[in-house]
Parts: C-alpha cells; structure tokens; sequence
C-alpha cells in the first residue's frame, strides 16, 4: 500500500519531467504528504497540467464524501472491475508526481517507517485514477487514489503490496482518454522490479501527519547499510 509520500521537486522540475503546460498549481516541497489532503495530480485531460484533488478516493455515487479517507489505495489487480473505481479506471486515470514514499516494517512486534525510493530516478510517478464528485449546493470535489500492487522481493519484507509506479514510457498510453484492453494496462501494473527500488530507515517522527519538513526522510540512526541496497 501507499499512505504517505513525498514530493519535494520544484514546480519547473515537475513541468519538464512531465512535459507539462503548466506546473503553476505545485506549492512543495513536502516531505510527509498524507491522505485526505491536497495533491498534485497530472489527470488525463489537455492541456496536460499539474491539478489539485484530494488523495482519498470519492465515487461519482458516494452520499457522503469522508468515505474518500479509506480509499486512498485501489488494487491494480481488481480496480478495473469494482463499482467505485471502474469507471475511473476505464476514463479517469492519472499520474501522481512522487519522488519517495513510506511504509511500515514489522520489526520485533513494532513497526518501523523506511522511506522508499527510485533507484534510477528522482522524480516518478505513481498510477493513478481520479474521479469527479458533486455536492447538494453543486460544488465539486475531484480526489484521486494510488493504485497497489503485489510486491516485489525487495519489498515484500516491508509490506505485501507496493505502489505502482509506471516507466515514463508508458505514461502516454495510461494517460490515454480511451479505455485500455487488459494487454496494455495489465504489463503496466506489474510495478517497479527489485533493482529499481532503494529503501531506508526514518525517524518515528513521520508517524505525524502533522510535522512535513526534508529531515524526515533522513536516515535513521539504527538505519543498516544493507537497507540501502
């Protein structure tokens, strides 16, 4: 799964990156980006720019918006046929800019937070789908959520699912307004391989969704080198 993450490249980095039109909208750094609040969003729309949704996926049909707050991750294997995503899936999918994410290891009864990150690249993006959901009074909310998959052996002993995260390649195609044949979105939901993925260990102080600051992704003092392979 992913419930928190980071995305501390600057609004030029992101436009050139995503060969946006405009990046405007990113007002980052931010080290602990947590669900329910505002993030930045490539949908599948032109121009191709940097929007706002809040992470916590709300469906077209929801009577009640807080259902957004415990739907932050969508399964990659089963999103394309469950009644709150598949019309997302089919028309509304989107990238998420990231360029770290965190997750909780089991460790002698505790949990320890590691913050994940590319190997080969500092800024990616996570697969996303977003939806559009309208209130009694007509406003609207658009959210989104990260899609999961099973995790590699690299991460597998943190946790047993991992964010998608897609090679810039096939950013066009997941971008695509047109729904995808199973042979083109299931290739792309394998998620990163091993090699691809580098991880450490961080301060409990991530634990708080309330403290967003760049020495949060620092490594731990009990930190190991083998964690960084």
């Amino acid at each position: 799964m992913c419930a928190r993450y980071t995305l501390r490249a600057d609004a030029e980095s992101i436009q050139r990156a995503f060969a946006l039109a405009s990046a405007e909208n990113w007002a980052g750094p931010r080290s602990n980006i947590a669900p329910t609040q505002s993030v930045a969003v490539i949908a599948n729309q032109q121009p191709k720019a940097l929007a706002k949704m809040k992470w916590g996926f709300v469906p077209a049909w929801a009577k009640d918006p807080k259902i957004g707050s415990r739907m932050v991750n969508a399964r990659s294997e089963t999103a394309h046929e469950k009644p709150a995503f598949r019309s997302a899936f089919r028309r509304r999918r989107c990238l998420i800019p990231a360029d770290g994410y965190y997750e909780w290891m089991p460790q002698g009864g505790r949990k320890t937070p590691v913050y994940i990150q590319h190997a080969q690249r500092d800024l990616f993006a996570f697969a996303g789908l977003w939806e559009r959901w309208q209130d009694a009074r007509g406003n609207w909310l658009h959210s989104c959520a990260i899609l999961t998959t099973a995790a590699n052996q690299r991460i597998r002993p943190i946790h047993q699912r991992m964010a998608v995260i897609l090679e810039p390649a096939d950013y066009a195609l997941w971008l695509a307004p047109r729904g995808l044949t199973p042979s083109e979105w299931q290739p792309l939901m394998a998620g990163p391989r091993d090699e691809q993925l580098r991880y450490h260990e961080v301060s409990a102080h991530v634990n708080d969704a309330r403290k967003d600051h760049p020495a949060l992704i620092a490594p731990a003092q009990s930190s190991q080198p083998r964690l960084l392979l």
